[in-house]
């Protein structure tokens, strides 16, 4: 692809149209023409150069990156729409200028922190699978988890889906009910992970907070409340997605990266001479006492 050609989905999210599927599925309904003809999204295109339309009008001017972090309550979807009527994170978004996308989800029953932006790139790196990108929780569990159950959680645990990734967890408080508090970091993103992780275990969750991603803290927040990140707190994000190695459930996948090109194996040459000597004495001997004369077994 050429320096200065896009696709057409990514430019539609760049400028604020709609998210990435949502362009994706205005381009599939006939909605986005580019040099007159209607666009079928296959072919990239350049902003400078061709006239991309939706509904007939010009794109509008490509906005200023923007970042915030918002203290999602529990009890709303991270979704612009829901067939069920639920409340969403963007009913009443407060203080942000421009068209943003959640970086990632939160459950409808979870609460904490979430990354809003319009910085396509950067949401994309934080949320693949190879990045392995910690995100830090608290959990409220019922009865409190024994070394077995922690050391599992660090292993790995089988769920449904496939094992999960190693995590990290300990007990922070036990209540005078049998429950529990738990700090759990993940690199992981699967739907329900904690809750699911937890439940396997025989420790339901009750409560569920994400305290950070990727670093960037809800200290000192309050639920509801959104905020821009700091130059530092961007810096950081970025810090991450450029330093960081992918995890080792995407290595063994090899998602995003070249696989390595396997070494050439060098011959061995006294191996190769004294499997030589070793036929030569089985063809004198008629095979007797040679290696496997006893049979394989089964």
């Amino acid at each position: 692809m050429e320096d200065n050609k896009v696709r057409l989905a990514k430019l539609l999210a760049r400028r604020g149209v709609a998210s990435r599927r949502g362009a994706e599925r205005r381009i599939a309904a006939g909605e986005v023409t580019v040099n007159g003809q209607v666009a079928d999204g296959s072919t990239p295109v350049d902003p400078e150069v061709d006239h991309v339309r939706i509904d007939g009008r010009p794109l509008p001017p490509e906005p200023p990156l923007v970042y915030y972090l918002l203290y999602k309550p529990r009890g709303v979807i991270t979704g612009r729409g829901d067939p069920e009527g639920r409340p969403s994170v963007f009913d009443d978004l407060q203080g942000v200028a421009h068209r943003v996308e959640p970086v990632g989800r939160l459950d409808f029953d979870t609460e904490g922190a979430l990354l809003l932006t319009n910085d396509g790139d950067l949401a994309h790196a934080l949320t693949h699978p190879t990045r392995g990108i910690p995100k830090r929780y608290l959990a409220k569990v019922y009865r409190t988890p024994d070394a077995r159950d922690l050391a599992a959680i660090e292993r790995g645990i089988s769920l449904e889906d496939g094992r999960t990734a190693p995590a990290r967890a300990r007990v922070l408080e036990t209540t005078d009910r049998h429950n529990a508090w738990l700090e759990i970091t993940v690199t992981e993103g699967r739907n329900r992970l904690i809750r699911r992780m937890m439940g396997a275990l025989g420790h339901p969750v009750s409560k569920l907070r994400r305290e950070s991603f990727a670093t960037i803290s809800i200290r000192g927040m309050e639920r509801g409340q959104v905020r821009p990140l700091t130059g530092e707190e961007i810096r950081r994000l970025r810090d991450v997605i450029g330093g960081m190695r992918p995890s080792r459930a995407g290595r063994r996948k090899g998602k995003g990266f070249a696989r390595a090109k396997p070494r050439p194996v060098k011959p061995n040459h006294r191996k190769r001479a004294r499997q030589q000597g070793n036929e030569s004495r089985t063809s004198r001997t008629g095979g007797r006492g040679g290696p496997g004369s006893r049979g394989s077994g089964s």
